[in-house]
């Protein structure tokens, strides 16, 4: 039985993770899986804390890199804020406010 409870921001979050190519989306499944396990903070290369209570899924595969933000909520649940295919070696400032942004919203 699963320790956490993922949880997605919202149907749109879900949608975005969906629509990953599948190789990626894959790869964010059985990442997703253990960290229902294991816990949240899975550590490189699977998982990474962005700070501030924010920490990344790092999911790869053959058709590219795939980043979802999320943080933890009361009641041991993982909430998945924001997903994107990443493009660029740097996170688009764009994505990562937006994932703050949703922190601030949930953790309030």
């Amino acid at each position: 039985m699963a320790a956490w409870q993922l949880t997605f921001y919202s149907n749109k979050v879900a949608a975005l993770v969906e629509a990953w190519p599948v190789g990626i989306r894959a790869s964010f499944l059985r990442i997703s899986e253990t960290m229902a396990q294991h816990g949240p903070d899975l550590g490189l290369p699977h998982t990474r804390a962005m700070g501030g209570g924010l920490l990344e899924v790092r999911a790869k595969g053959r058709e590219g890199i795939g980043r979802a933000f999320y943080c933890t909520a009361v009641g041991a649940r993982i909430v998945i804020l924001h997903a994107f295919i990443k493009k660029t070696e740097k996170t688009p400032a764009r994505d990562l406010e937006i994932a703050r942004a949703r922190l601030r919203e949930v953790k309030t």
